[in-house]
């Protein structure tokens, strides 16, 4: 049974700090390009940060110089380093496995992110 979980979410003040993390298991971890999405309040789900099946990255214009998607193949765990936070970054953040070859993809249950002051 494949299992995204994720966790680091919470409240924070604009200009602030967050880590997330994703744990990964049921899957070979290494064969996924693993990457974060989010869905803010009234909006539709967007791309954050990914690695490409390449393991390049890849990042939203809005959160580039600011969020860093990393990964810790030993560990099944993505993360993502979110920097100088902003309250338009408030969103539900989703952790996404997809296979490098066939992109079968999961999808975990999320985390929120709240920045206000």
């Amino acid at each position: 049974q494949v299992q995204l979980v994720e966790s680091g979410g919470g409240l924070v003040q604009p200009g602030g700090s967050l880590r997330l993390s994703c744990v990964a298991s049921g899957i070979i971890f290494s064969t996924y390009a693993m990457g974060w999405y989010r869905q803010g309040p009234g909006k539709q789900r967007e791309l954050v940060a990914t690695f490409t099946s390449y393991g390049n990255t890849n990042y939203a214009d809005s959160v580039k110089g600011r969020f860093t998607i990393s990964r810790d193949n030993a560990k099944n765990t993505v993360y993502l380093q979110m920097n100088r936070l902003k309250t338009e970054d408030t969103a539900v953040y989703s952790c996404n496995a997809a296979h490098i070859l066939s992109m079968q993809n999961y999808w975990g249950q999320g985390t929120q992110v709240t920045v206000s002051s």
